[in-house]
């Protein structure tokens, strides 16, 4: 993902909505639930145009999944032309990626700690390493980790304080560190933190 100089709290400040599900930024928005800059008797909500509520909802599922601007419009092109739901068909995509697996299984802390991770060929798939973070995984493809142990002490370290329950379309060993991708998610199963329908009119209009 292209960088972005602006602060995870304040993003999440910002959407007024945990969109990286770490349980700081829960406490950060208890402690500060207006916007940033703002003080609560400045804080105002201001009414947001069809386009403007459309563009919050795509940058809030953009940042959560960690894609860049030129990865999402991609995805969105590939789910029109995959037939179906177009919105579905992206939550799905997005759900496939290398990164987003790892941390769907408990492995990494966070999809960005992932992304690190798989740029340092850690980790095989299906016995080979890849170190591409978008890479879209299949049903039955396996992840294994390699055999350095600062890497396993800290996947397992993160599988003992995951925030999060692995996700059931997906199984691991946290002895062996072995992984199992085994069905691609519906987008009933997931919960996004925006408004996907709004992110496919968002694009549909340009």
């Amino acid at each position: 993902m292209a960088r972005t100089s602006t602060a995870k709290g304040k993003m999440v400040r910002r959407f007024g909505i945990n969109i990286f599900g770490q349980p700081k930024f829960d406490k950060l928005l208890k402690k500060k639930p207006h916007g940033p800059g703002k003080s609560p008797r400045e804080h105002r909500r201001v009414k947001l145009s069809d386009y403007g509520q459309q563009l919050m909802e795509k940058q809030k599922i953009r940042f959560c999944y960690g894609v860049s601007e030129r990865q999402f419009r991609n995805i969105y092109s590939k789910a029109k032309g995959m037939g179906g739901i177009t919105g579905n068909n992206m939550i799905e995509l997005l759900e496939r990626r290398f990164d987003n697996v790892l941390y769907r299984m408990g492995w990494t802390a966070t999809r960005t700690q992932a992304r690190q991770l798989i740029g340092h060929k850690h980790f095989l798939l299906n016995g080979r390493p890849l170190n591409i973070p978008s890479a879209l995984l299949r049903p039955g493809d396996t992840i294994q980790v390699k055999d350095r142990k600062a890497i396993k002490e800290l996947i397992r370290g993160n599988i003992a304080n995951a925030n999060i329950s692995a996700a059931p379309w997906t199984s691991s060993n946290s002895d062996a560190l072995e992984g199992l991708f085994l069905a691609v998610p519906s987008s009933a199963d997931t919960q996004p933190p925006g408004k996907i329908q709004m992110v496919v009119e968002f694009y549909s209009r340009q």
